[in-house]
């Protein structure tokens, strides 16, 4: 028999060779499982990780600079951080996210509440804050929240501010063109952003270098045809001009009469682009393209060139506009005072209603019409610029001959601001009308003929008669022979016209001897006692063409007239 201390001896031994075979099964088991996954479950599980690692985030493409005709910066875009998180991860550090909340200068509970709703939802994705700068980025990411993130964007910035606010327009937080000219060319001016992949610890922190996936194409620059100090210049002589008579708004225009390049555009009430809380109220709207005005005695122009255009006048022929007065129906149309006879010239320069009527209603309404057409009345002026309207002009089927008189006079008819300088910037080009261009132009497009050059020589003559020897004086600029014509009329309401509200206009070119530039002033409601285009925008073109005029180079008529500092007003009506 065996000993009783053998069996228990054997029995030990057997117990370490099944634990040991056990734990040698088990090793066994977890190498096979781990060569398993290393070799047949490899893609699968590194995808499972990357999932949760590796992140393809989005490069910012820089916008394309806005630069005036000299290259001078108008809009430019500046690096700015955006911070952005996993809302399900965020939610869950209150305490972090209310120390992100006082760095941001944002209400901690809102942001816990965006948070929340953003988890509550299932989204993965959320901006804490955008457009911050990069200090305070910096400064909330030292904080090492889990799962928030800094990115680069972009922030437009706008040198000029107000000045030149109305033509360039802005863009929004994404940096797209929601107004003007960053609007009409955002396609150009935007670029393709790019894609890069970054790799991410727990904690959201970036832990590897950048992968470029796809390269971020910057947009493109443009070179408009503005001058940037020139529309400083003129925004200011705007600005002067409607707090001295106290006015609701205003606009100018200055045109090349050969390119049709828009050289300066100003528009008031105004904004700062810069300010987002500035773009209200409708203040951002370009009012040169997007409102009309009936243009009251600045249509006078285009009367006695259409009447000049049907063989039927010369400028020599004389019209009896006694006794200041003339009646049509039950209409009565009159003027300030008994001009008697005047030729064509005459009625210009003293900008006769009277006279004018009866020229129009002596005139074919078909042949009248189009005349008026060709000069881009009722069309709109093709300018591509976002908003520009046609304006107002009846076809003369729809005429009576009262209508046609007043037509020619500048009632029963609407237009723009760039309408009435592209028409004078015809009759300024020898009768040629040049497209509208707010693009700096290399290669000027050939314009398009709508008056024969002897009949826009004679206006032209006519419009310098306006500011040496009529109503439009206070638009002359010493040293350069200057051509315009002014005018006044009532403002539209609703079932007729306001009797106390005045629309003052200013139309012309200068230098007569060669035009180079036109431009167009239109001062809304001017409640400080004068109204008159005479003595309200006329102003405001000498001011604004005298400026041009210098920034071009363009060489004075008379250098000795350069000394006279005061222009006397003459007498005759004030339209």
């Amino acid at each position: 028999m065996r000993a009783l201390g053998t069996d228990r001896v054997d029995s030990s031994r057997m117990r370490r060779h099944l634990v040991l075979a056990g734990f040698a099964m088990l090793g066994l088991g977890l190498l096979s499982r781990a060569t398993y996954l290393q070799v047949f479950d490899h893609d699968f599980y590194r995808g499972q990780g990357d999932a949760r690692q590796v992140r393809v985030v989005p490069i910012a493409a820089h916008r394309g600079n806005l630069l005036d005709r000299s290259g001078e910066p108008l809009a430019v875009s500046t690096p700015i951080q955006t911070l952005w998180g996993n809302p399900k991860t965020l939610v869950t550090q209150p305490a972090a996210m209310r120390e992100v909340a006082a760095l941001l200068d944002i209400d901690a509970a809102e942001l816990q509440q965006r948070t929340q709703t953003a988890a509550d939802r299932g989204r993965e994705f959320m901006y804490v804050k955008r457009h911050v700068t990069p200090a305070i980025a910096e400064s909330v990411m030292a904080l090492r929240v889990a799962d928030l993130s800094v990115q680069r964007e972009y922030r437009r910035y706008y040198p000029s501010g107000a000045a030149a606010s109305h033509v360039i327009g802005f863009t929004d937080i994404d940096d797209r063109g929601r107004e003007g000219l960053e609007l009409a060319y955002d396609e150009w001016l935007a670029g393709s952003p790019g894609k890069r992949r970054v790799v991410r610890d727990l904690n959201g922190r970036e832990i590897t270098g950048t992968d470029i996936v796809e390269d971020a194409i910057p947009g493109r620059d443009l070179r408009l045809s503005l001058d940037k100090q020139l529309q400083y210049l003129t925004d200011s002589a705007l600005r002067e001009a409607v707090t001295q008579h106290q006015a609701e708004s205003a606009s100018v225009v200055v045109m090349d009469v050969h390119t049709g390049e828009i050289r300066a555009m100003a528009n008031l009430p105004g904004y700062n682009p810069n300010d987002t809380a500035d773009r209200s109220g409708g203040r951002q709207r370009n009012r040169a393209l997007t409102d009309v005005f009936e243009p009251g005695s600045t249509m006078k122009t285009f009367t006695i060139a259409a009447a000049l255009d049907s063989g039927e006048f010369v400028p020599n022929d004389i019209v009896y506009t006694s006794p200041g007065s003339y009646e049509i129906g039950k209409y009565k149309i009159s003027d300030t005072r008994d001009h008697g006879w005047l030729d064509l010239r005459g009625i210009v320069t003293k900008s006769s209603n009277v006279g004018v009527s009866k020229l129009a209603t002596s005139l074919d309404p078909e042949q009248m019409w189009s005349v008026f057409d060709r000069f881009g009345f009722g069309r709109p002026p093709g300018s591509e610029f976002p908003g520009e309207v046609p304006g107002y002009f009846n076809h003369p089927t729809y005429w009576h001959h009262v209508e046609q008189a007043s037509v020619s006079f500048g009632y029963g008819i609407s237009v723009s601001a760039l309408q009435l300088v592209r028409a004078y910037a015809a009759i300024a080009a020898d009768g040629i009308m040049p497209p509208v261009s707010f693009l700096a132009v290399d290669a000027p497009e050939q314009g398009e003929r709508v008056i024969d050059e002897s009949i826009a020589k004679s206006m032209q003559s006519m419009l310098e008669g306006v500011v040496t020897d009529g109503t439009g004086g206070r638009a002359a600029i010493p040293g350069y022979r200057v051509a315009g014509k002014t005018g006044t009329s009532h403002r539209s309401q609703s079932g007729g016209y306001a009797e106390d509200q005045y629309v003052s206009v200013f139309a012309g070119f200068a230098p007569v001897s060669n035009p180079r530039l036109a431009a167009v002033v239109v001062v809304h409601d001017p409640k400080a006692g004068e109204h008159f285009g005479s003595v309200v925008a006329a102003p405001v073109f000498k001011a604004v063409m005298s400026h041009a005029l210098r920034l071009d180079g363009v060489e004075p008529d008379d250098i000795d007239d350069l000394t006279s500092l005061t222009v006397p007003f003459a007498a005759g009506d004030r339209s």
